[in-house]
C-alpha cells in the first residue's frame, strides 16, 4: 500500500461542503427548458409550484447561481452520516494485476442504503418549511424510496411512494424499510389513479417502470391537498443536491494530490452520476483540467446509448412536463433486469447535453456480466455493491484492465452509490444461474422512439 494514501479517506467537519455546486452556471450551452405540455412553452415557477415545492421549483429553473448555500439543518441533518469515505481498491488493484490506481466513493453508510439520502432530505426540509402536509414520490429499486421514507419522518411528514410493481416483487424487504418508517407504499402501476388504471389498460399484465410510476406519484400529487410530488433522480434540482458527493471526492483528492484520470458512474436517470462528476465537469468546461467521464447504463435500457435527443414526457401518463433528453419514448417498458433504479426511459436534461456536447462518453453492459464483477468486487474488496453501481464496477475493471494490457498507470474513480443487502434475489438469480440478458431490437427501440411528440 502507498504510505500516502489511506485505504479510508475521510474529510473532516470543517471540510464538507456548505454550498450545493450547479454545474448549470459554468455550462456554455444551458439544458433546455422543461416545456408545459399544454401550451409548448417553457414551464414558469408558478407552473412548476403547482407540482414542486416552491424552493425546489425555483433551483430547477436556476441556470446561473454556481453555488448554493445548504441551509443549517440539511447540513445537520449531513452529519449524520457524512463525510463519506473515498476509498482506495488496493485490493482489487491487486487482484487484477493492474498498475492502474482505483478509488472509489462510497454512498451507502446510512440506512437507506444508498445517496439518495442527499437529496430526500433537502426535499423534506422544502417542504416542511412550505407548512406541507406531505409528499409522493416513486421509486425503483426501493433506495429512493426508502430515503424519502427516513426524511418525511425525520421532518413529520406524511409520504407516499408508488413502487414500480416488479421491484414491489423482488424487493420485499426494502417495501418493509419504508413502511416501518411511516411511508405508504402502492406497487406501480395500480387501480388507485386514473393514470394507474389507463396504463393497466393499454399494457395488461406489465411490470411497471419509473415512467408508469412518476405519472401516478404526479396525479397523487396534484389531486391531493397538500401535497406536492418530489424526485430523486432526472431533475437538475437533484443533481444539485447530489453535488456533495462530487465536492467531498473533490476536496478529498486534492488533500492528498489524487488527480483522477477517467471518473466513472452508472446511469439512471442521473442523480448519482450527475452528483459525482459536477465539480470536475466545472473544472473542465472552465478550462482548468481535464477528465475522461463515462456513464454506464443497463443494455435492456439504453438511453443514452441508442436513444434520441429530443423533447419527451417524463412519465408514461404523460402528465408531466416535456424535458429534452436521451429517451427511449415516455411509453419504453424496459424488461425486468434487476437494477431497478436503472430502469428509466430518459436521462437528466443536464447529462444529456453533457453527452450531446461529446463532454461524456456513455456505454451499456449487459446484467450477467455486472453481476460478475459485483460477486468479484464483493469478494475482493468486502461490500456487496448495489447492482446499480455495479455497473459503474463493471466499467472500471475494464478500465483497469486494459491499463494492465498497456502499462499505462491512469487513476480511475468511480461511484459506488450503495450496498445490495435487498438484492438478494438478484444475487439469488445470479448464483443459480438463472439471470438472463435482454437487449431490446432495433424495431422496438424504433415502434418506442416514434411515439415521441413532435415538438
Amino acid at each position: 500500500m502507498d504510505k500516502n494514501i489511506p485505504y479510508k479517506i475521510y474529510l473532516t467537519e470543517d471540510e464538507l461542503p456548505k454550498a450545493w455546486y450547479n454545474v448549470r452556471a459554468d455550462m456554455k450551452t444551458k439544458p433546455a427548458p422543461l416545456l408545459n405540455p399544454g401550451t409548448g412553452k417553457p414551464m414558469t415557477l408558478e407552473e412548476l409550484s403547482g407540482v414542486f415545492c416552491t424552493e425546489l421549483a425555483k433551483q430547477e429553473l436556476d441556470n446561473d447561481t454556481a453555488f448554493i448555500p445548504i441551509p443549517d439543518e440539511i447540513l445537520d441533518f449531513y452529519k449524520m452520516y457524512r463525510p463519506a469515505p473515498l476509498v482506495r481498491a488496493y485490493f482489487l488493484e491487486k487482484a487484477l494485476g493492474t498498475p492502474a490506481k482505483i478509488y472509489y466513493k462510497f454512498e451507502g453508510n446510512n440506512t437507506s442504503g444508498s445517496h439518495k439520502l442527499n437529496s430526500a432530505i433537502a426535499q423534506a426540509y422544502y417542504a416542511k418549511k412550505q407548512g406541507l402536509k406531505g409528499v409522493t414520490t416513486e421509486t425503483g429499486a426501493g433506495q429512493w424510496g426508502t430515503a424519502l421514507s427516513m426524511a418525511c419522518a425525520y421532518f413529520d411528514l406524511d409520504c407516499k411512494v408508488y413502487m414500480v410493481k416488479v421491484s414491489y416483487e423482488q424487493k420485499p424487504f426494502r417495501r418493509e424499510v419504508m413502511r416501518t418508517y411511516g411511508a405508504n407504499v402502492t406497487p406501480s402501476p395500480s387501480d388507485t389513479t386514473k393514470v394507474g388504471r389507463d396504463i393497466l389498460e393499454k399494457f395488461p399484465g406489465t411490470t411497471g417502470s419509473l415512467g408508469c410510476a412518476i405519472s401516478e406519484a404526479v396525479e397523487a400529487a396534484v389531486t391531493s391537498e397538500g401535497y406536492r410530488y418530489v424526485l430523486g433522480s432526472v431533475l437538475s434540482q437533484v443533481l444539485l443536491h447530489q453535488s456533495v458527493i462530487g465536492l467531498e471526492t473533490m476536496t478529498a483528492c486534492d488533500k492528498y494530490g489524487i488527480k483522477p484520470d477517467v471518473i466513472i458512474g452508472c446511469a439512471g436517470g442521473g442523480s448519482n452520476l450527475g452528483g459525482l462528476i459536477a465539480p470536475f465537469i466545472g473544472r473542465k468546461l472552465r478550462g482548468e483540467a481535464d477528465y475522461q467521464f463515462i456513464a454506464v447504463e443497463p443494455a435492456s435500457c439504453p438511453s443514452l446509448t441508442r436513444g434520441k435527443y429530443a423533447y419527451d414526457f417524463c412519465d408514461t401518463g404523460m402528465v408531466c412536463p416535456l424535458a429534452k433528453m436521451y429517451t427511449l419514448g415516455s411509453g419504453f417498458i424496459p424488461s425486468p433486469n434487476h437494477a431497478g433504479g436503472l430502469r428509466y426511459h430518459g436521462m437528466s436534461s443536464v447529462l444529456s447535453e453533457l453527452y450531446d456536447e461529446g463532454l461524456i462518453e456513455a456505454r451499456s453492459a449487459e446484467q450477467t456480466s455486472v453481476f460478475e464483477a459485483a460477486t468479484q468486487f464483493a469478494r475482493i474488496e468486502g461490500t456487496l455493491p448495489a447492482p446499480e453501481s455495479s455497473h459503474a464496477i463493471k466499467v472500471a475493471i475494464d478500465e483497469a484492465l486494459k491499463c494492465k494490457e498497456t502499462g499505462e498507470e491512469k487513476t480511475i474513480l468511480f461511484g459506488l452509490t450503495g450496498t445490495g443487502y435487498f438484492d438478494m434475489v438478484a444475487y439469488q438469480k445470479f448464483n443459480d444461474g438463472e439471470m438472463s440478458d435482454y437487449i431490446p431490437t432495433d424495431e422496438e427501440l424504433a415502434k418506442s422512439i416514434a411515439t415521441l411528440p413532435n415538438i
